[in-house]
């Protein structure tokens, strides 16, 4: 099964968290949202352990396909915000990019974030 990560699945991959290991180690690839990059960036930016997970980026991102926002990501986006909007089920905007990757990529996402379990035909996976 290929995943995506989502910011938190990422941190926890930095830090390095066992319960993770195996999911990520048993996926037949593992990509990442440009819009995660992003988050996690920032995040990283307000880090006392910046240094240590900026060293980690330098290492190690090549090893995900870092998945950009196109015309097509756009199309699944405005979908997915319609049918969370009539359910009554929104979620957070960078939430709502992450998915369309999702669903544009047919990836299952790895999130400790429950409110992706709204999103229609998306399957979470958490740890």
């Amino acid at each position: 099964m290929a995943l995506i990560l989502d910011t938190n699945a990422l941190s926890a991959v930095v830090d390095g968290d066992p319960a993770i290991r195996p999911l990520v180690r048993r996926a037949a690839s593992v990509e990442i949202s440009a819009i995660t990059l992003g988050e996690y960036r920032f995040g990283i930016s307000q880090s006392k352990r910046r240094s240590a997970c900026e060293r980690w980026l330098h290492e190690y991102l090549e090893l995900y396909t870092i998945l950009a926002v196109t015309d097509e990501t756009a199309q699944h986006y405005a979908v997915l915000r319609a049918a969370l909007k009539r359910s009554g089920n929104p979620i957070p905007a960078n939430e709502l990019w992450i998915a369309a990757h999702c669903r544009q990529f047919d990836l299952a996402i790895l999130s400790r974030d429950e409110h992706f379990d709204c999103v229609p035909s998306i399957r979470r996976i958490g740890w």
